[in-house]
């Protein structure tokens, strides 16, 4: 390992943090608190996920990519009951399950190496490595983290003010 190469490796995994950690869980959090039990669980059609659906969802996918494989435990994740789940517990139990998982997912993220960003894992049957798995957790978090977001708007019909420091040209201050 070099020192470039650990340098790209610690820059990696503190953006991966940051971008989950600091940026989008605040926020989502901070969103799903807002809402009411019944806009926690409500979807648009029987072809849609409810925000409930989508807290499951992303503690599983952080679980299973993050913390089992990096862990070498075993992976007991049920998917489809992700997403079968309707009016199920409420969003502080739902925020609490997701924090935990996340606290632990930033431990893992913490104690990563350049030779764990570069092994071999398989997660959902599929060979990824290190480096594979972290990416797609951060680009798959902010997918649904988006996602979330739009449903909150539609469901309040107001803006939830994450960038109110922002000024008219669209700079911080």
């Amino acid at each position: 390992m070099t020192a470039n190469s650990a340098n790209v490796t610690a820059l990696f995994l503190e953006c991966s943090r940051n971008q989950m950690f600091e940026q989008s869980w605040p926020r989502l959090r901070g969103c799903v608190e807002s809402l009411t039990h019944e806009q926690v669980w409500w979807r648009p059609n029987a072809a849609s996920n409810s925000i409930g659906n989508l807290l499951l969802h992303l503690n599983g996918n952080v679980r299973q990519w993050l913390l089992t494989s990096f862990s070498g435990t075993e992976d007991s994740r049920n998917r489809p009951a992700e997403f079968k789940a309707q009016d199920g517990a409420p969003a502080v139990v739902l925020l609490e399950q997701l924090g935990a998982t996340l606290k632990e997912a930033s431990q893992v993220l913490a104690r990563l190496t350049e030779a764990d960003l570069l092994a071999s894992y398989e997660i959902q049957g599929t060979q990824v490595t290190g480096l594979n798995a972290v990416y797609h957790v951060v680009e798959h978090f902010g997918m649904h983290y988006g996602q979330i977001l739009y449903i909150a708007k539609n469901l309040c019909g107001k803006d939830l003010g994450f960038y109110k420091e922002l000024d008219k040209t669209g700079r911080y201050s």
